[in-house]
């Protein structure tokens, strides 16, 4: 920020701002502010400049290049969340790309400090609103940590949750699939996308009572168990996703506008996407089989059989094709889950010990989720006990013993992991979260830097970033 004292300056300023108006006479100016040109004498004046746009800018007048600094964003139109490119062009060619975040940022990890410990899911289910159900399980792993609790939780939870994270990567991967394609304009992509996960959509209705923000996994186990006939539900849409998915590959695969467009666009060394900390579909494109489902299983993932797809090329063309692979495995673990539900039927859900297991007892219908009318009747007529429990279990929540607890679990764009610290209240003294779309995000210049505009853009899509949780 810089000062002028220059009286004359400060009159073609004025001169300049009046001009611009519909009534050029500087003396309306401050008329209507009732400012007199001579209080105006003598003061000093501001000139704001700004940041990373005018530094940019300025570097290329001096370079005396035909260079155009080109703003894009922050935008939402299908880019995975507001997010914003700042480009400079040689003609038709990126020659710098600067990714800038922070425009969805909520303050949700610090407002965590304020709530209870099981309050904390309504806040970690909102950061990647595409998948709700890793963080809320990665959550509830580090809750159940540092209350060493890890082995309590009913193996019946543990099959819920691993049904609901991988229903959860197939719906986030359609969604990535074609948000990327209707960026170049291939509507109908999105169309069959949003189609197939619409049919997911409503399994998690069906279990939980809502779309998303579900908030149904719980420290200690999952806050319901599921409806009676919801594997039979179940099994009845999986076909009908699998068709769906397999009808995309039909368009996509063999296509040859979509592989002129994502072939060797974007293209990254195995050794550059660890460099940079990138974990997920990206880096198994370029053949690394690293999974977390695999190397470091949690919810029983060692006992169900699937395989980490991998490939030789981590481009955009690649990564497309690894996620529908994803896609398709997914289902296969979801097939083995369902049958262990039918098995282990009337299981417990929660953790035996009434510190920790949440009350309440829900009912899930065609509106939402509602407390069940038996639970009510029995805390509200029957059992005063209940009813004092259940009042400072909710409001009070459970003490967690001080100490810090670190867990990871294999989100849909990669290794997510969450840090929470305890001084022995009821109430988290910090929760960080380890996003992989703000790890992931860091390649974005490194991909689009030599490449044309265009391809920018399928750059951009291939990372599939959600600005919700890279920001927070």
């Amino acid at each position: 920020m810089s000062v002028n004292t220059d009286s004359a300056q400060r009159s073609a300023d004025a001169q300049n701002y009046a001009n611009s108006r519909h009534d050029a006479n500087p003396s309306n100016i401050h008329a209507t502010s009732g400012v007199t040109e001579a209080e105006l004498e003598g003061l000093p004046t501001f000139d704001a400049v700004g940041g990373d746009w005018s530094d940019i800018s300025a570097e290329a007048q001096q370079l005396g290049e035909e260079r155009i600094v080109v703003n894009i964003g922050p935008v939402h139109p299908s880019t995975h969340g507001v997010f914003r490119m700042l480009l400079e062009l040689d003609g038709e060619y990126v020659r710098e790309c600067r990714g800038s975040t922070g425009f969805l940022h909520t303050g949700i990890e610090k407002n965590m400090e304020y709530r209870t410990w099981t309050q904390g899911v309504a806040f970690v289910t909102r950061m990647d609103y595409l998948g709700p159900f890793f963080q809320e399980t990665g959550y509830c792993m580090a809750v159940e940590k540092l209350l060493g609790i890890e082995d309590q939780v009913p193996r019946r939870a543990q099959m819920i949750r691993v049904l609901l994270m991988e229903l959860n990567r197939i719906a986030s991967h359609l969604v990535a699939i074609g948000s990327a394609l209707n960026d170049l304009g291939a509507t109908t992509l999105m169309t069959l996308s949003f189609r197939e996960r619409e049919e997911i959509l409503r399994i998690f209705e069906h279990i939980t009572g809502l779309r998303m923000n579900n908030e149904f996994i719980r420290p200690g186990g999952v806050l319901e168990d599921i409806p009676d006939d919801a594997t039979e539900y179940i099994r009845g849409k999986l076909p009908k996703i699998r068709r769906g998915l397999n009808e995309m590959m039909d368009l996509l695969a063999q296509n040859p506008v979509f592989k002129a467009r994502f072939t060797d666009v974007g293209t990254l060394s195995l050794s550059a996407l660890m460099a940079i900390g990138h974990t997920g579909p990206n880096i198994r494109a370029a053949g690394l089989p690293f999974d977390l489902r695999k190397y470091q299983p949690y919810c029983g993932y060692e006992n169900y059989e699937f395989d980490v797809p991998t490939y030789t090329k981590s481009d955009a063309y690649h990564r497309v094709i690894v996620r529908f692979d994803e896609c398709f495995q997914s289902l296969r673990i979801i097939y083995q889950v369902l049958d262990r539900l039918d098995a282990s039927q009337g299981e417990p859900v929660m953790v035996d010990d009434k510190h920790i297991a949440w009350p309440a007892q829900l009912s899930i219908s065609t509106d939402g989720q509602g407390t069940a009318p038996a639970h009510v009747k029995e805390i509200m007529t029957e059992s005063m006990e209940s009813l004092i429990h259940h009042f400072k279990l909710v409001t009070e929540g459970f003490r967690v013993p001080a100490g810090q607890a670190y867990t990871q679990v294999e989100h849909a764009r990669g290794v997510w992991g969450c840090l929470a610290v305890s001084d022995g209240g009821t109430r988290p003294y910090r929760v960080h979260v380890n996003d992989p779309g703000f790890h992931n995000l860091q390649a974005l210049s490194m991909m689009a830097e030599g490449g044309l505009l265009a391809d920018a853009i399928v750059s951009l899509a291939s990372i599939d970033p959600v600005m919700g949780g890279v920001d927070r």
